[in-house]
């Protein structure tokens, strides 16, 4: 299966300008050149067509070249990480003590401003990844001040009570450390920080990333003046309501030519609720309105229900109050069906392994259907082009729930 179309007499994209803005990740893009690598190999051979990666050195960016054939059409790509990992590593270096501060912070702002219980009418996968950080940090504290506790009442009864209180609240420390050590597996600290990174500020885009996303934009306009086919913005996870705002700056001061390349947005996994619910989340909530109505822009969203830490098949403009009143475009709504396009040997593999499904919009698919990452990353046509006949999921929410509307702010 080489795709939904005949790319030989459909080509529309020779060479292709990818701009890929991740999740919030502290990890180097060189994981994801990696990915690519491998994932890309493994479909292209389940798909019987040929990828070829091979990295670019020198510059001032993050980036990858792709050759692709498939069906007899040749195409070029480049593919260009927009760094964000630095800001990431630098909002997680809290100590524990503050971390259980941010923590309080969080549940409050949640909680207090109705927020989490409007994310629960959405999809309950989310919901509990979030609470998952807030149960274990939680538990992790109940463990340590009862084996304390356990520890000053048993050496209290042989050495002087002072030492014995010593001793309690070493273990107590020590045993917070160890929790915080193993982090690489429990992700407790992790998802804590990423849900903190835009709560703090109730849902305004964090200073730290203001001149980022603007450098960000900057590039991609400076793609839109070259020589290429299709400028394909992807944003995954958290990365999707970044490329959000980044394109709706870059559209008001900047309309594609109707000459030039065209522009797509893929948005993948999406948790754009988790900020645009939020009560300060007006920018956000005028940026969605704003890029839902634009002819020069081809927009999909691709989720799926098996992927338990995204809102699947929700609107993130209609879901968020952003919708406006007529002429909504954007974006259309897709599933990847993991289920479907999965066999169920590895679906079943991976069902319990959460983090990875909600990786596998960029990994390879043994039983594809119409989403395949590496064609239209690298494939013979634009997005535009691929979905131009692909109708939205009969069961995507679109009903507003986040308790504001967007023209409400004006």
């Amino acid at each position: 299966m080489t795709g939904t179309n005949s790319a030989a007499n459909k080509q529309d994209v020779r060479k292709r300008r990818v701009f890929y803005i991740s999740g919030y990740d502290p990890m180097l893009p060189r994981r994801y050149r990696e990915l690519y690598r491998s994932e890309g190999a493994a479909q292209a051979e389940i798909s019987n067509y040929s990828i070829e990666l091979k990295g670019k050195s020198g510059g001032e960016t993050y980036a990858w070249s792709v050759s692709s054939l498939i069906d007899e059409a040749k195409t070029e790509a480049t593919v260009e990480f927009l760094l964000w990992s630095d800001i990431v590593r630098r909002s997680m270096t809290r100590s524990i003590p503050g971390t259980f501060v941010l923590l309080a912070q969080v549940v409050w702002i949640y909680v207090s401003t109705g927020a989490l219980f409007r994310l629960m009418r959405l999809r309950k996968g989310p919901i509990i990844a979030a609470l998952y950080p807030v149960f274990m940090l939680c538990l992790q504290l109940v463990i340590a001040v009862a084996l304390g506790a356990l520890v000053w009442f048993g050496f209290s009864q042989i050495i002087p009570s002072a030492a014995a209180v010593i001793i309690a609240v070493a273990v107590f420390v020590w045993l917070l450390l160890w929790f915080r050590r193993i982090d690489n597996r429990l992700f407790v600290y992790y998802l804590l920080h990423d849900y903190a990174f835009s709560t703090r500020f109730r849902g305004r885009t964090p200073p730290e990333l203001d001149q980022r996303m603007a450098e960000f934009g900057a590039r991609i306009s400076d793609a839109l003046d070259s020589d290429v086919d299709e400028v394909l913005v992807v944003g995954h996870s958290s990365g999707a309501h970044l490329a959000v705002g980044i394109l709706a700056d870059l559209l008001r001061r900047q309309k594609p030519s109707t000459t030039g390349p065209k522009l797509a947005f893929l948005s993948l996994g999406q948790v754009v609720p988790m900020v645009s619910f939020l009560p300060e989340a007006n920018d956000l909530r005028r940026d969605l309105n704003y890029l839902s109505t634009q002819q020069c822009l081809t927009w999909v969203d691709v989720t799926a229900p098996g992927d338990g830490c995204s809102f699947a098949l929700c609107d993130p403009v209609g879901v968020s109050g952003a919708a406006p009143d007529e002429g909504q475009i954007w974006p259309l709504v897709i599933s990847a069906a993991f289920s479907l396009s999965l066999s169920p040997e590895r679906f079943k593999a991976l069902k319990r392994r959460y983090f990875r499904l909600h990786f596998q919009y960029l990994c390879a698919f043994d039983r594809p259907l119409e989403y395949d990452y590496f064609q239209i990353t690298a494939g013979p046509l634009s997005l535009a082009r691929r979905y131009k006949d692909q109708a939205p999921s009969p069961s995507r929410i679109s009903r507003p729930l986040s308790g504001f509307r967007y023209k409400d702010t004006l």
